[in-house]
């Protein structure tokens, strides 16, 4: 049997796009003979729909795209995901399924069982589990449909307490199915391939994994789908970060047959096992990591502004490595022409800060401009004067420069119609280091989950082929110039020390006791996790993150901003 894999970009709740875009792929798999395709999971309305789930004209616009894909299963069994309405009156009133679709009909129908709630999913809030499990029969083959979740049930201490392949295995399947929205992180994308290996290995049989690739305002999805024979070889992989289509004849999967796979799955597969604290740093910046990371955040700014329907974006540009960097990508992303950068100098800029930036976007070939802020500065200050009463310079005075460049960004991104990209990084997220209303402000966060070690590793991936990125941007001490001769260091630990700390506080959910056995120093453990808990209420009020790490700052790490823990 002929079974294609159709990988594809989905726009959440644009019903319209994204059936047209399932049956041209249905089309081409039927020219070329395929007896069987899959998508992804939820991909008649888009992953991850959230509350739209809540309103049933959604819900109605789901039925009635399945409907019209229906008619284009003439001789091609398809199976989409999209979701259910349960006619019990036990439980939620969703499922997470898969629909097996064939000769114009609704042949079967499969329930997600294990239903996610860490990190970016909240899958129980609106689906229930499925209640049974059975086999899918199709032209001589026993079918094992899953989706997602379902095939990661495989842990010593697993997250649910029914693994729904152990139940399939049973009625004895010939090839599994799996289709996905597995979302990319560079701490774990190669667990993916294992969980396969582990599935296909454990039950004997093959397995089609379709996965979506795309990005979903923070969430970026790599694609990656792949089949994999009984022996734990891949046979295929479709290509990541992009759209996709293949297909695979299973007469030359069930060629190969194995015992059954006796190692179990590390339940915390979806956490980085980077345990050894001196090697964090070259882990984080290792080449791997970095091309993928930008692979990702060019698909993030690339997929936000074209779903969004925006075209254009707007940046301030200071000389510094966090905005050449994110300038950098939004031209790569977005076509040089279309990405405005502001330069704006105050009295405590240096030289060579518009200097370097000039450089920077006369290499890129971006338009720019230059405005001073130092009269809209002294304004500030001669108004607040009878309020500040003479009181000395301090972080008031500070803010107000970060804050008038905030508004002078909006104002033209308001005239024009642009949107602001941020430039902070994670490690300045994660301490508080940044303004509220001024370099905090934005519409998308291009390097939010990006530590400081990374933004530099990204400057040289960059400029891996020919210098665009000037090297003084990459050499210079980083400093936010907001009083004369400040640098970073002044208010924060060293990077390579911080982002060590950040990482394992954050990533690996290290607490005081056991950073303080790895060797740091434990006024410093005690410094930095205060920085990064007391400024939670920051992070609130800041914009959507392209998330490229396991735990990113947003949807999927929820910390209360009045906490006392380790404040």
């Amino acid at each position: 049997m002929k079974i294609a894999l159709a990988q594809q970009n989905y726009h959440i709740g644009n019903f319209e796009s994204n059936t047209q875009k399932i049956i041209s792929a249905i089309t081409t798999a039927k020219q070329q003979g395929a007896d069987l395709i899959l998508f992804s999971e939820l991909c008649i309305c888009g992953y991850p729909p959230r509350d739209f789930l809540e309103f049933d004209d959604f819900i109605n616009q789901c039925y009635k795209a399945i409907d019209a894909i229906k008619e284009h299963t003439q001789d091609i069994a398809v199976i989409v995901g999209g979701p259910q309405r349960n006619e019990s009156k036990l439980g939620k009133d969703l499922f997470n399924a898969a629909w097996f679709l064939y000769n114009r009909e609704v042949k079967a129908t499969v329930q997600k069982t294990c239903l996610p709630t860490y990190d970016v999913f909240d899958e129980y809030r609106y689906f229930e589990p499925a209640f049974n499990w059975n086999i899918i029969e199709f032209k001589g083959k026993r079918l094992a449909l899953t989706v997602c979740e379902d095939i990661w049930a495989l842990s010593e201490n697993p997250l649910y307490r029914t693994c729904p392949m152990d139940e399939l295995a049973k009625q004895k399947p010939d090839l599994m199915l799996n289709i996905s929205a597995s979302p990319f992180d560079y701490d774990h994308d190669d667990d993916r391939k294992e969980v396969i290996r582990a599935n296909v290995k454990k039950y004997g049989i093959p397995m089609y994994y379709c996965n979506v690739t795309g990005s979903q305002t923070e969430i970026v999805f790599d694609g990656g789908s792949l089949v994999m024979n009984a022996a734990g070889e891949v046979v295929k992989e479709l290509n990541y970060f992009e759209e996709d289509f293949a297909i695979v004849d299973s007469n030359t999967l069930l060629q190969h047959t194995t015992t059954a796979y006796s190692k179990a799955l590390n339940k915390d597969m979806r956490v980085s096992k980077i345990d050894n604290h001196e090697k964090i740093i070259a882990y984080l910046t290792q080449t791997k990591n970095i091309a993928e990371i930008h692979k990702a955040l060019l698909l993030g700014i690339k997929d936000y502004f074209l779903k969004m329907g925006f075209t254009k974006a707007i940046l301030g540009s200071s000389g510094g490595i966090d905005s050449a960097v994110t300038l950098a990508l939004a031209c790569e992303a977005l076509g040089a022409e279309n990405v405005r950068a502001i330069l704006m100098p105050s009295q405590y800029s240096t030289g060579h800060s518009v200097s370097d930036a000039e450089q920077l976007s006369h290499t890129l070939g971006n338009p720019y401009d230059i405005v001073p802020i130092q009269n809209i500065y002294d304004a500030f200050l001669t108004e607040l004067q009878p309020v500040f009463n003479n009181l000395p310079f301090s972080l008031a005075e500070e803010n107000i420069q970060s804050r008038s460049r905030g508004n002078v960004l909006m104002a033209i991104a308001n005239k024009f119609g642009y949107i602001l990209l941020n430039t902070s990084n994670k490690s300045e997220l994660a301490t508080g280091y940044g303004t509220l209303y001024g370099d905090m402000a934005g519409g998308l966060s291009v390097l939010g989950d990006v530590y400081k070690m990374q933004v530099y590793a990204l400057a040289r991936y960059i400029n891996r082929n020919k210098k665009i990125i000037p090297q003084n941007i990459i050499d210079k001490a980083p400093s936010a110039e907001l009083r004369p001769n400040q640098k970073d260091s002044d208010s924060l630990p060293e990077y390579d020390v911080l982002d060590k700390v950040l990482y394992q506080y954050i990533e690996r959910r290290q607490g005081p006791k056991e950073l303080i056995a790895m060797g740091v120093d434990e006024a410093l453990v005690n410094r930095i996790l205060k920085l990064v808990n007391t400024n939670e209420y920051k992070r609130n009020q800041f914009c959507p993150i392209i998330r490229v790490s396991c735990k990113a700052f947003g949807v999927g790490r929820r910390l209360p901003i009045v906490g006392k823990y380790l404040s």
